[in-house]
């Protein structure tokens, strides 16, 4: 949905189709949660499988901007062609194809808004066949001083029971950052699996810190946005950390790194990627000394083995444990062979994604199983 709001919501006067990734089974290329949209004029933005589906996806779309009923279609490879309807790569794939209107799907605005400006919130959509199928509730922290204190609850599944059970998980899921089908009883209740309920979550962007302003923080911070980062660079030399030479950036600030990261705690989660570029003690020590005590996911420290050594020695000294250094990635990146900044941003970048789904970081000629690793939850 992030993907393609800004694209669908001059769209919204009139009816258009949404198509989402509810439910993945082996290799799917996409993950729940992925999303393509198609306006009445047959514009296409995004994408729910890289193009093994995209054509009848297509279809069902234009078939739901006329109906107006919302469908729910799975994905597999045919039997008969695997180049005819469905995924080449041996996946399942489910997708739900709902309209859009104001009529339809009144707390669409709010949804929007709520993307722009970075503001938590859960969508959960009826995802069983039946008269609930498309039925959905819409979930934030309360900003308006809603009748359920904290919570701001826009919509219903049909049932009272249903909805309260569902808002104390979609609560979850934001906190966490996940998508997922939850199961539930008509009424709500826990252990059954008469309603399938779509929650996905809709959580800002996952944050990239970089420290240090030299030329291969640009092109971290370059690729840090093309993975879909909120990325920051902060240096304590104003003279190198400017616009001007991060413009891709979305923040670029001038501190001492410890003192800035202190500052900004509340924004380090499991999602948050950390990139200690400087390899300068008067830098790096301070620095990671905050660093390794947050929740990021990732934590990595450039520089060569002997400044790696002295590194942990100078952290040691400092106080660190073995237990907080176990958590430092130094040298940080994969072994490619990586010389140009550009190279040893993709090297980073590419160890970032690996830690995010505890993959082995090998060749996939050399692997089996599946290729499209699941995402550890945040």
């Amino acid at each position: 949905m992030r993907d393609v709001v800004a694209h669908v919501r001059p769209w919204y006067g009139e009816r258009f189709a949404l198509a989402t990734v509810i439910g993945t089974f082996r290799s799917a290329p996409r993950q729940p949660g992925a999303s393509m949209a198609v306006s009445g004029a047959g514009t296409v933005v995004g994408s729910v499988s890289g193009g093994c589906v995209e054509a009848d996806v297509y279809a069902v779309a234009e078939e739901v901007i006329r109906t107006g009923v919302p469908v729910v279609r799975r994905y597999g490879i045919s039997d008969d062609d695997v180049f005819a309807i469905g995924l080449t790569c041996g996946g399942l794939l489910d997708v739900l194809v709902e309209p859009v209107d104001p009529a339809s799907y009144p707390e669409f605005g709010a949804v929007a808004e709520a993307i722009a400006t970075g503001r938590p919130m859960a969508v959960a959509t009826v995802v069983t066949a039946g008269e609930r199928l498309g039925r959905r509730l819409v979930i934030g922290p309360s900003v308006t001083g809603a009748v359920d204190v904290g919570v701001d609850v826009q919509g219903s599944l049909g049932d009272a029971g249903l909805d309260a059970a569902v808002v104390q998980d979609a609560l979850a899921m934001i906190s966490s950052g996940s998508t997922a089908i939850r199961e539930y009883g008509v009424h709500g209740d826990c252990g059954q699996a008469d309603v399938a309920v779509f929650v996905q979550a809709l959580t800002p962007p996952p944050r990239m810190f970089v420290f240090g302003a030299i030329d291969f923080a640009a092109a971290v911070a370059r690729v840090g946005k093309f993975l879909g980062y909120h990325v920051t660079v902060c240096d304590a030399r104003g003279v190198f950390a400017t616009r001007a030479r991060f413009p891709e950036a979305d923040e670029v600030v001038v501190d001492w790194p410890h003192r800035f990261l202190a500052g900004v705690l509340d924004q380090v989660d499991r999602r948050t990627a950390l990139c200690v570029l400087t390899h300068d003690p008067k830098f790096d020590v301070p620095l990671l000394q905050v660093a390794l005590r947050t929740d990021a996911g990732y934590i990595g420290a450039m520089g060569s083995r002997r400044t790696h050594f002295d590194r942990l020695s100078r952290l040691r000294a400092a106080g660190v444990t073995e237990d907080e250094l176990a958590r430092l990635t130094s040298p940080t990146g994969l072994d490619l062979g990586a010389r140009t900044p550009e190279e040893t941003a993709i090297s980073i970048a590419a160890e970032i994604i690996a830690s995010r789904s505890a993959a082995s970081a090998r060749p996939l000629s050399t692997t089996t199983g599946r290729i499209h690793g699941a995402l550890i939850a945040t």
